[in-house]
C-alpha cells in the first residue's frame, strides 16, 4: 500500500508540474550535519552495547544510544578501532588494517534482510551483561555468520538479487584490500589460526602463483569471509547515516603500528623492516621511564618509511581514507611515532636496548593532504613523554592534541592537561581514556592531597567526581570533550575497558540494557546549553 500511495503522490506532482521529491542520498544527509565550533560526546565501543548475543553489536542497542545522544544534546560518538581483532581481542591488535569486526555484525539485521530465522537465534549462548566472554562469543557469531551465508547462498528471487548486486559492488569498489583480506582469513583458518610465518612456505611469502593456487583451492572460505565484510560494511553504513541524521559525529581510532600477523603484513612486506623469511628486525616500543623500568616491548614490526617515502606513502594514504568511509574524524593512536620512534632488536627480553630513530614527518602529512585534502580531520594521541619536536608536528599538521584530565592533578604547576593551562582550543579534553582508571575508581585510588586538589578544583564533595570531571571537559575552551561512557555512569574499575601491561580480561566491559537513564540526558543537555556544546 505504501508503494502504491508514493506512486500516486509522484503521479499527482508531475500532473502538477511539481518536482519529484528525492530522498537525500548518504552523501547528503553526511553533508547536511552542523560541524559546531564546540562538541561533546562519549567514547563507548560497539562491543560495550547491550545485546542478548553476548556481546554489543550494530542494531538495537547502537541505535538506542545514537537515540540517547542526540536526546542529550551530544554530537560526538567516539569507538575504539573497528577491524577484526585476532589473540588477545585488543581492537590495537588487528587482523587488517582496512577491514571490519565481525564479531560486531548484529544477528537481529540479519533476520530483517532474510540471512537468519528465528531457529537460528532461539538459543544464544548464557552471558553476562556486563562482560564479553570472548571464548564463548566468537565461536557462537562465527557460528551465525555461516548460517547466514548458506542462506543467503539457498535465496531465490528479487531478494537474493538486491544482496547480489550490493555484494558484487562492495567486492569490486573494496578489492585493494578485500582480496588479500579474504585470502589471509581463508588461509589462516585453513591453517588452524596459526600466524603466517607458520604456514607453508609458498603461501607464506605471498608470491603471485601461490597466492592464485590456494584461492582457487579455498575459494569457498575466501567468498565467507569477503561476504562477511559486505555484512559488516551494510550494518556500518547503516548506523553511520542514523547518527548522521541525529547530527552525531563519529571519532574514529587507529593504531599507528599493525600486529605481525596481519593481512598487510603478510601482503605488502616491503612496507616493513622484515628479514628474508618475514621475521622482524625491530620492533616497537617505548624506552624506560618512570613507570616502567624495563620500558615497554609491543613487538609490532617497523615501517620502512624510506620505503614507503618512494611509493608517495600509498598504504597510508589508502589505510586514512578508508577509515574516512567509515567515521569523520580519525584518531591516530601514539602520534608521537611519526617524529621518532623507538626501536628494539627483534628477539630482545625487554625495551631497553631500543634506539630513537626518525619518523617520515611531515612529508607523511603533507602527502596525505595533498591527496585529502588541507582539512584531514585527524585527532592526534599526543599522550606520555611529549618533546618539542611532536609539538612542532602536530601544529604544522594543525591537528588537535589530547588532554586527559585525571593527568592534571598529581602535580596542578603548569601542568599542561589543566584546563586552565591549556595554550589553545584546538584540542580535545578527556575525562580519561580506554587506558584510564574510571574517573570514580581513579579518585578512590589517589591520596588525599590529590582528592583535596580535586573538591576545591571543581568546588565539590568528591561524590559524583566523575560527573564533575565531565562537567570541567566541558567546560573546557577545548574544541571537543569526550568523556568515557563508565564515566557518565558514574562506575568504577571493575568496568575499567583496558588495564595497559595486563594481558587478560581486557576489552570486556558491557553496559547493561536500562543503565542510561532520563536523569542523565536532563544533566547533560543542561550542562551542554551551559558550556555551549
Amino acid at each position: 500500500m505504501e508503494t502504491e500511495k508514493m506512486t500516486a503522490e509522484t503521479a499527482a506532482q508531475k500532473i502538477a508540474g511539481e518536482p519529484e521529491k528525492k530522498e537525500p542520498t548518504p552523501g547528503e544527509i553526511l553533508a547536511a550535519r552542523t560541524k559546531r565550533e564546540r562538541m561533546s560526546g562519549v567514547l563507548v565501543h560497539p562491543t560495550s552495547f547491550p545485546s542478548r548475543y553476548g556481546i554489543g553489536d550494530l542494531g538495537k542497542g547502537a541505535e538506542e544510544f545514537v537515540d540517547f545522544l542526540a536526546a542529550s544534546h551530544q554530537h560526538i560518538w567516539q569507538v575504539l578501532p573497528l577491524g577484526p581483532t585476532g589473540f588477545g581481542d585488543s581492537p590495537y591488535q588487528s587482523l587488517s588494517a582496512f577491514a571490519g569486526q565481525p564479531y560486531i555484525i548484529s544477528p537481529d539485521l540479519l533476520k530483517e534482510d532474510g540471512l537468519l530465522t528465528d531457529e537460528d537465534l532461539k538459543d544464544p549462548p548464557s552471558s553476562d551483561p556486563g562482560k564479553v566472554d570472548y571464548g564463548t562469543v566468537i565461536p557462537y557469531k562465527m557460528g551465525l555468520l555461516a548460517k547466514a551465508y548458506e542462506h543467503y547462498l539457498s535465496m531465490e528471487g528479487e531478494e537474493k538479487e538486491v544482496l547480489r548486486k550490493e555484494l558484487e559492488a562492495f567486492t569490486k569498489k573494496d578489492s585493494y584490500w578485500l582480496s588479500d583480506y579474504a585470502l589471509f582469513m581463508a588461509v589462516k583458518n585453513d591453517s588452524e589460526g596459526r600466524c603466517w610465518l607458520d604456514w607453508d612456505e609458498e603461501i607464506r611469502d605471498g608470491k603471485a602463483a601461490a597466492k592464485k593456487e590456494y584461492a582457487e583451492k579455498l575459494k569457498d572460505q575466501v567468498a565467507f569471509y569477503e561476504f562477511i565484510q559486505f555484512l559488516f560494511e551494510r550494518q556500518w553504513q547503516r548506523i553511520r547515516l542514523y547518527a548522521a541524521k541525529k547530527d552525531v559525529w563519529i571519532i574514529g581510532d587507529m593504531p599507528i603500528f599493525m600486529s605481525i600477523d596481519c593481512t598487510d603484513v603478510w601482503a605488502s612486506k616491503k612496507l616493513f623492516k622484515l628479514d628474508s623469511k618475514g621475521y622482524p628486525t625491530e620492533v616497537a616500543g617505548v624506552p624506560p621511564d618512570y613507570f616502567s623500568a624495563e620500558g615497554q616491548l609491543w613487538g609490532n614490526p617497523l615501517y620502512d618509511w624510506d620505503y614507503q617515502e618512494k611509493t608517495g606513502y600509498k598504504w597510508w594514504i589508502s589505510r586514512i581514507k578508508r577509515q574516512l568511509e567509515l567515521v569523520d574524524f580519525v584518531r591516530i593512536d601514539h602520534f608521537r611515532g611519526f617524529e621518532s620512534y623507538w626501536a628494539v632488536p627483534y628477539g630482545s627480553e625487554n625495551a631497553i636496548k631500543g634506539q630513537w630513530r626518525k619518523g617520515p614527518g611531515l612529508k607523511l602529512f603533507h602527502a596525505l593532504k595533498r591527496e585529502l585534502g588541507e582539512d584531514v580531520p585527524i585527532i592526534a594521541e599526543d599522550l606520555g613523554i611529549i618533546t618539542e619536536e611532536v609539538d612542532r608536528l602536530r601544529d604544522a599538521c594543525g591537528f588537535p592534541g589530547m588532554k586527559v584530565l585525571q593527568f592534571g592533578f598529581g602535580d596542578m604547576n603548569d601542568n599542561t592537561h589543566m584546563p586552565h593551562f591549556y595554550k589553545t582550543t584546538n584540542c580535545v579534553c578527556y575525562t580519561g581514556t580506554h587506558d584510564n582508571e574510571t574517573t570514580v575508581g581513579w579518585y578512590q585510588h589517589q591520596p588525599e592531597e590529590v582528592k583535596d586538589r580535586v573538591r576545591l578544583y571543581g568546588n565539590c564533595d568528591g561524590g559524583g567526581v566523575s560527573l564533575d570531571f565531565i562537567r570541567f571537559a566541558m567546560g573546557s575552551i577545548a574544541k571537543y570533550a569526550v568523556f568515557p561512557i563508565q564515566d557518565l555512569l558514574q562506575l568504577g574499575n571493575e568496568a575499567r575497558m583496558n588495564t595497559p601491561g595486563v594481558a587478560a580480561a581486557n576489552w570486556a566491559f558491557r553496559y547493561e540494557e536500562g543503565a542510561l537513564k532520563d536523569w542523565m540526558r536532563d544533566w547533560l543537555v543542561r550542562y551542554t546549553r551551559i558550556y555551549n556544546r
